[in-house]
């Protein structure tokens, strides 16, 4: 099983297994990351091979300061203007590649572009000390639910790695995210951590949205996914589903759930989003066949905690 250690005692330990070509959980401010050095294929080879994920779903690569991303990544008066406003933060970019930036191709999936994140915290010092950009999916099983916590990361991927980083429960709670600017309009491939009105207001500009395939992380059909199916928007509960609840207000039949957790009781979309995650998971541990899920408002946070819902519940056949 991985080792559990606290932030504050794990950094030196994190670059040792970093700088051998090793992979290890690290927390960030959205989700626990499985990172490797994003130069080292043998590295992002682990990445792929401890969470089974697809060979052609691309990753982030994660920088430690702007002067970092701007080695890797040619950056459009806009994006710039994003990362200046939302950085060190829960903003992914997708953009065109530099030549020669020492990226390997394993990370972007033979696109001619890559998805730059600047985390916070840990991650963002783990960087600076290893001098070089990481690549860090959510640590988790591919198409499954992603870890808030160590201890979540540790009991899905703990036979197959060998260190997780412990900085507590993440506070943003789902992914980051992700925009790509095109003739210089700005179009939103992931909703996450950061809102899309929040956005539009730095950018001037409306959001498109959709995607052309996956130009992404996160953008396969069925991902973020329980061993549970998953029922929504569900306005009545059915004998022995489990019942992921909003707010104050209780779907009909409600007592009738096996189990219950709500992600808000005050009906709040952050504190919805930080607990999305861990709900899903305990509810998948109540041995309910189903999940139902109340309504959740698509304002704000809404969209991504929705974007998450809709993957989860997709046809599990839709896993590459």
């Amino acid at each position: 099983m991985a080792e559990i250690l606290a932030a504050g005692e794990a950094i030196e330990r994190a670059l040792a297994l970093l700088e051998g070509g090793d992979v290890v959980a690290i927390p960030t401010e959205t989700v626990y990351g499985l990172a490797g050095d994003a130069s080292n294929g043998v590295a992002v080879a682990r990445i792929f091979e401890a969470k089974g994920r697809p060979r052609f779903n691309p990753l982030i690569a994660h920088v430690a300061d702007h002067g970092m991303a701007y080695r890797i990544a040619e950056f459009d008066p806009l994006s710039a203007k994003l990362a200046e406003a939302f950085w060190p933060g829960p903003l992914t970019l997708v953009l065109p590649q530099r030549p020669e930036n020492g990226i390997h191709p394993l990370v972007t999936a033979g696109l001619d572009t890559v998805a730059l994140r600047m985390p916070r915290g840990f991650g963002g010092e783990l960087i600076a000390r290893l001098g070089r950009p990481l690549a860090a999916p959510s640590a988790n099983s591919s198409g499954r639910i992603s870890g808030t916590t160590a201890q979540a990361v540790a009991a899905d991927l703990g036979d197959r790695i060998r260190l997780v980083v412990d900085g507590g429960a993440t506070p943003v709670g789902v992914e980051s995210t992700i925009l790509k600017v095109e003739d210089g309009k700005l179009r939103l491939l992931r909703p996450g951590g950061i809102a899309a009105e929040e956005i539009e207001q730095v950018a001037g500009a409306k959001l498109l949205r959709g995607a052309k395939g996956i130009e992404a992380p996160g953008m396969l059909a069925s991902h973020y996914a329980p061993g549970a199916s998953m029922r929504l928007n569900a306005q009545h509960i059915v004998r022995g589903e489990a019942l992921l609840a909003f707010g104050r207000n209780r779907a009909e039949n409600w007592r009738d759930a096996v189990a219950i957790r709500n992600l808000s009781e005050t009906g709040d979309l952050r504190e919805a989003a930080a607990n999305l995650f861990a709900a899903m998971q305990a509810l998948d541990r109540s041995g309910a066949k189903t999940i139902a899920v109340e309504p959740i408002p698509f304002d704000g946070l809404g969209e991504a905690i929705n974007d998450r819902l809709a993957r989860a519940a997709a046809p599990r056949d839709k896993i590459a």
